[in-house]
């Protein structure tokens, strides 16, 4: 007689929106910041505001390579009337400038200091040197013409990158224009890993009957990596309760999160879920998505210490816990990390296939962008396929029950947005 408890005692299984509000929810920053060097903060998190000590530019530059000029002095140049200055100073990028003569023009290149005095600049195009070091001008410019303004950027004092900011390479470029070699950044999350699966072995170990090479702790480790997170890989576990349980417990004592592959359904083998209850607490398990129903989440208990890890249980599919991560994992460790906006931008496009009907469950369909700027759909959508993650682009994100018709408009994430 199984034991498998009956599917009515049960609780529902929670809407996918409701899930992530929940892990959001339970999510605090970790304690611990640190400073690190510009150069290298790429992905951290900032810990504190960034101010710019100066303005951007810090002075007035030319745009253009040119000619710096009072406007009055070219009033009524025409191209029968050429008015011609004679050249009083060479200004390059980098270099001092002096005051402008009046009636005289300065060469000036892009990005140079705009001499005191000049209130314009000429392009080279518009200008014609002649023979006795004197250039002419054949139209009267406005004034400010090709002129950037100091602090026309960035402005002294203002905040240019707020706290809870993940650092981009243009957001460390951002910092590096204002002087900034060295940033506040919070401490990397850490994470703990294991996978579960008597049948689980790696690449270049022989496959016995039955046997599978595990492809999740690559996926999962460099979706880690991504992230930026300080990984403990504490490699497979025997499906054993005993085994996970001890294993559970190592990984407690010095993680933020431990993340576990496999195990959270309810078959006999699956050790995780009972584990996790014996050693902390299941908060959340079971989300009404496809792939990716059996999600767990909860803390596991850190010795005599009082306080916990959290712990997060993907399903051991690879499609199931792959997508389970870009939509959970992600924005909880983002979250964990001090990161303020987690959510992922939806992209509203059209569909080019029929797909007949719908899932009970809200679906997150593997899809490609087509030359026309539709969506194709892969044909397998099995959460065994990996290979649909390798073709698409993203993922359809279906609500339950629904249909989709060719040239309906469906939400689109790019994974460009969540990995």
């Amino acid at each position: 007689m199984s034991t498998t408890p009956a599917a009515s005692s049960r609780p529902p299984m929670l809407a996918t929106a409701e899930a992530l509000g929940r892990l959001l929810d339970a999510a605090r920053q970790v304690d611990g910041r640190e400073r690190v060097g510009t150069l290298d903060a790429l992905n951290r998190v900032l810990a504190a505001d960034v101010n710019s000590p100066l303005d951007v530019p810090p002075m007035h530059t030319s745009s253009m390579d040119g000619y710096a000029v009072r406007a009055a002095d070219l009033a009524g140049a025409s191209e029968g009337a050429p008015v011609a200055l004679p050249v009083s100073q060479r200004i390059p990028a980098g270099h001092a400038a002096g005051p402008l003569a009046a009636g005289t023009a300065a060469r000036i290149f892009t990005g140079a200091t705009v001499p005191p005095g000049a209130d314009t600049v000429v392009m080279q195009e518009m200008a014609h040197a002649t023979d006795d070091g004197r250039v002419a001008f054949a139209q009267t410019p406005a004034a400010s013409e090709w002129i950037t303004r100091q602090g026309a950027d960035i402005r002294r004092d203002s905040v240019i990158l707020p706290a809870g900011t993940r650092l981009t390479p243009q957001a460390l470029g951002l910092a590096a224009s204002v002087g900034c070699a060295d940033l506040d950044v919070v401490r990397r999350v850490r994470v703990a890993i294991f996978f579960t699966g008597d049948e689980l072995r790696m690449p270049g170990e022989p496959l016995e009957p039955g046997a599978i090479y595990n492809s999740n702790r690559f996926t999962l480790r460099s979706l880690l990596a991504k992230l930026g997170c300080e990984v403990t890989d504490l490699g497979i576990v025997p499906d054993r309760l005993d085994a996970t349980r001890e294993t559970l417990r190592r990984a407690a004592t010095d993680h933020d999160l431990i993340l576990t592959c496999g195990g959270v359904s309810v078959g006999e083998e699956d050790h995780v879920k009972p584990a996790v209850e014996a050693e902390g607490r299941i908060s959340m398990w079971q989300i009404a998505m496809k792939p990716g129903k059996p999600l767990a989440f909860g803390a596991v208990r850190r010795g005599d210490e009082g306080s916990e890890a959290f712990f997060i249980g993907l399903p051991g599919n690879p499609v199931s816990s792959f997508c389970t991560f870009l939509l959970f994992v992600r924005p909880f460790l983002l979250r964990l990390a001090g990161v303020t906006n987690v959510t992922p931008r939806v992209h509203s496009m059209r569909a080019d296939f029929s797909q007949k009907k719908g899932d009970r469950r809200n679906e997150f369909l593997r899809a490609r962008v087509n030359e026309s700027g539709g969506l194709d759909l892969f044909g397998n959508q099995s959460s065994a396929v990996l290979t649909s993650t390798v073709w698409g682009d993203g993922l359809i994100d279906n609500p339950p029950n629904h249909a989709i018709s060719a040239g309906e408009i469906v939400r689109f994430i790019p994974f460009s947005e969540l990995i």
